[in-house]
């Protein structure tokens, strides 16, 4: 029986009509000949790039392997719970929503699709829109897709390196360009598109507009101050603590153990898979009795929750995101527009 170890995932690019070719903020010595908008690294068709589950996709594995994968906390122990991904925005994505749990069971769906945004890179400049303005009701901003007018009724606001942005399901959203950013989100692809800047792509009017709504709880994320570790050389900062996914960042100087426990699973000891995406530098993921995976920036590394204990060894320095499913019920972050 092969025993599970951390697992170095293979990015999958995928070219979109807003993309850029030159990836070289996260991704310098690969060169692209078509647009390319996002790199996916933990979709249930992402695979893995080392060791004997090589080419073995994240569906399959956690069909096989269950709550030993994909921990405890998850909400099915069979299927892997976040999808992680790079996106290069170099022209505006389509004005899109994406149902929540509700919504999208009422379509078929399993669930929902809540997601955040690290800003790893910013621009001047720099925008997203979140939300539809004060006041703008569901059937003002339909009347404003026929008028292709969508874009003044949405709440455009700067965005910069570092932030984090809690985006609920049921929120009108788009991304400008000028950042590169790292989404966390539930396992789903389930995307409506209401308006695309006369893009020859379809529209999803019907199950969009009956997504969409009015207010919610999305925003930036008003987040603690980051706390220093291992004397001052190192920080922790927690980015997002919400319903479906918690997100750290590290930036580490000296070596640092972490835990696959899920965060507040308190006495129930729930446990989770662990997400490492590095955005800067090179490190090293150790696990006692397992080969070591290195981490460097544009990488990602899977943690099955049955390994309990890893290490991140930097070389130099490494700063990367961790994210994991939480442990116990939470709220919705507090956010700010």
């Amino acid at each position: 029986m092969i025993q599970l170890y951390p697992l170095l995932m293979q990015p999958a690019f995928d070219p979109r009509p807003w993309g850029t070719m030159d990836l070289s903020a996260i991704y310098p010595n690969h060169k692209f000949n078509e647009r390319i908008g996002e790199a996916w690294l933990t979709g249930d068709d992402c695979v893995v790039a080392n060791g004997p589950l090589a080419k073995r996709t994240l569906a399959d594995l956690s069909k096989e392997f269950g709550d030993e994968f994909v921990g405890t906390a998850a909400r099915d122990p069979r299927r892997f719970p976040l999808l992680l991904k790079f996106l290069f925005p170099e022209e505006k994505l389509s004005v899109q929503v994406h149902p929540d749990d509700a919504t999208a069971q009422r379509f078929g769906e399993p669930w929902g699709k809540t997601e955040c945004w690290y800003v790893a890179h910013a621009r001047p400049g720099a925008q997203i829109a979140l939300g539809l303005k004060p006041g703008v009701t569901r059937e003002q901003f339909a009347q404003s897709i026929s008028d292709n007018r969508a874009e003044a009724l949405l709440n455009w606001i700067n965005v910069f390196q570092g932030e984090m942005i809690y985006v609920a399901g049921g929120t009108v959203h788009t991304l400008g360009p000028g950042a590169v950013i790292v989404e966390t989100q539930q396992q789903s692809d389930t995307t409506y598109r209401l308006y695309d800047y006369g893009r020859p792509r379809p529209l999803h009017l019907e199950r969009g507009l009956a997504s969409v709504k009015e207010r919610t709880a999305s925003g930036k994320v008003i987040r603690p101050a980051p706390v220093s570790i291992h004397g001052g050389r190192s920080r922790e900062s927690s980015m997002i603590a919400a319903p479906y996914f918690a997100v750290d960042f590290f930036e580490l100087k000296e070596p640092h153990v972490f835990s696959t426990i899920a965060p507040g699973a308190g006495a129930s000891g729930k446990s989770s898979v662990q997400i490492l995406t590095a955005v800067e530098g090179c490190g090293v993921v150790e696990v006692q009795g397992r080969d070591p995976v290195t981490l460097a920036k544009g990488d990602a590394v899977v943690l099955p929750a049955a390994v309990q204990t890893f290490t991140v060894r930097p070389q130099w320095t490494v700063e990367f995101l961790k994210a994991c499913v939480p442990g116990a019920a939470l709220p919705e972050p507090a956010t700010r527009l």
